[in-house]
């Protein structure tokens, strides 16, 4: 846990208990901060109650002497409309930050590694953080991954923190200052909380608003933009093109092309878990990372072989009488789903849930690569207009989607969860529907589980 001493003695204002807010709570209290903490949530109250954080009603009480508004970044602060406490905080002339930008404060001496992008953030900070740690560095992985921010173990000026960061976050970290600020992507998401592309692109863009290195995808039309009107220390990266200067992935391998003469790093058919030019991309964003921070080629090849991937982003989970079974729960819109769509033929793809803007029709290059559809949940009928020529079953529920799709497989088939949707019309998180998927899958394979 981080201490955030520098509130010590000071009221501070905190507004929703969930995976972040709970630690940012205690890590303050611990610390010697009045914490007034508060969340919608009955649930969420009892729990921070019980775990001895003091709760004050923040749509009531009084902000006097206040100064701090710790939110978490899954409450809105601008669009669709601002929670009534973030209302009250600006009327109050309260600034409103993140837990991210407390540990900024306070961990003053670390070196910080920030990742954002539509898609690809997590296996790039994940990735990351393995290629540090496989490299002997001390490194702490935390933000939008998971891990709190407050969480974290403090580090010194030998440290790092690896840093995933959504669009929400970095909204709500004024002091942030990346020794390396990495961008991997942007394409149409979350838009209803940014008030449609432009405020989405603009919050994308605050990660470079204090950084001394920029590692920049340009393998998509706006990141390249966004590319081409940084000025200082900037890497270009690409996952599927050669460079003139940059590190990228061309014909299976990765190289270093910073100074304009391609050096090979790895041979990518070695990385197992990396698979498809999404993947590819990633490990170029991980290895222009690494290089800024003094790793070595063959120490990054190494750690590129070895990563072991992240549950439900193209996971294999099982392959069973010649049919491979692939967890990729984690592709919540048309463009996540795409990058998995693109890596395997055969396929019975399972699709659905509460759909994102714009639907699938994105995805009609890749329909010939699929052999059935199986679909679930709330899009399921829109799904299935835009899939018109394409066999498809409304399957309603995981279950019966999992197990028609076992039934129709055959040797060398596919049997991929990329739903393309978010979970919550059915499950709590994509994590959720993701375990759901091991657990039917196991159910097929006849074994009490799969491994993680």
């Amino acid at each position: 846990m981080i201490d955030v001493s520098s509130f010590r003695g000071i009221p501070v204002a905190l507004l929703g208990l969930g995976k972040s807010g709970l630690p940012s709570a205690q890590a303050l209290a611990a610390s010697g901060a009045t914490v007034m903490a508060w969340d919608d949530s009955p649930a969420r109250r009892t729990e921070a109650k019980d775990a001895g954080v003091p709760l004050v009603d923040l749509t009531k009480a009084g902000l006097s002497g206040v100064k701090t508004l710790v939110l978490s970044p899954g409450i809105p602060s601008t669009f669709p409309a601002p929670h009534p406490v973030v209302v009250r905080a600006r009327e109050a002339g309260l600034e409103i930050v993140c837990d991210v930008d407390l540990l900024f404060r306070t961990q003053r001496q670390a070196v910080y590694v920030g990742i954002t992008g539509t898609n690809g953030k997590s296996t790039t900070t994940a990735l990351i953080g393995h290629v540090m740690r496989n490299s002997g560095r001390r490194v702490e992985v935390g933000g939008n991954i998971g891990t709190a921010a407050l969480s974290l173990a403090p580090l010194a000026a030998d440290g790092t923190y690896v840093i995933e960061m959504s669009s929400y976050q970095l909204e709500l970290t004024p002091s942030a200052a990346w020794d390396v600020a990495v961008l991997l992507n942007i394409s149409p998401d979350h838009l209803d909380r940014h008030g449609g592309m432009d405020g989405y692109v603009a919050a994308k863009r605050t990660i470079f608003a204090r950084r001394k290195a920029a590692v920049v995808g340009v393998d998509d039309e706006i990141s390249a933009k966004i590319h081409a009107g940084l000025s200082g220390n900037v890497v270009a990266i690409s996952g599927s093109r050669k460079l003139a200067r940059g590190v990228y992935a061309d014909s299976g391998t990765l190289y270093d092309a910073r100074d304009g003469k391609p050096a090979a790093i790895v041979d990518l058919a070695a990385c197992k878990t990396l698979p498809g030019a999404h993947n590819h991309q990633n490990a170029a964003a991980a290895a222009a990372t690494a290089l800024r921070l003094g790793i070595s080629r063959a120490q990054i090849a190494e750690a590129l072989v070895s990563y072991p991937g992240l549950a439900h982003r193209q996971e294999r989970i099982a392959e069973i009488d010649g049919v491979l079974y692939v967890n990729d729960s984690k592709a919540t819109n048309a463009d996540a789903a795409a990058r998995a769509l693109g890596c395997y033929t055969d396929i019975q793809w399972i699709a659905g849930g509460q759909a994102k803007e714009g639907g699938i029709a994105a995805l009609a290059p890749y329909f010939p690569r699929i052999a059935h559809a199986w679909l679930i949940g709330e899009a399921a009928n829109d799904f299935a207009q835009t899939l018109a020529r394409v066999p498809h079953t409304i399957a309603g529920d995981l279950a019966s989607a999992v197990r028609g799709a076992a039934k129709a497989a055959k040797p060398g088939s596919v049997v991929l969860l990329s739903p393309a949707c978010a979970s919550w019309d059915q499950f709590r998180s994509f994590e959720h529907r993701g375990e759901t998927f091991r657990g039917l899958v196991a159910e097929i394979s006849g074994t009490e589980g799969l491994a993680a």
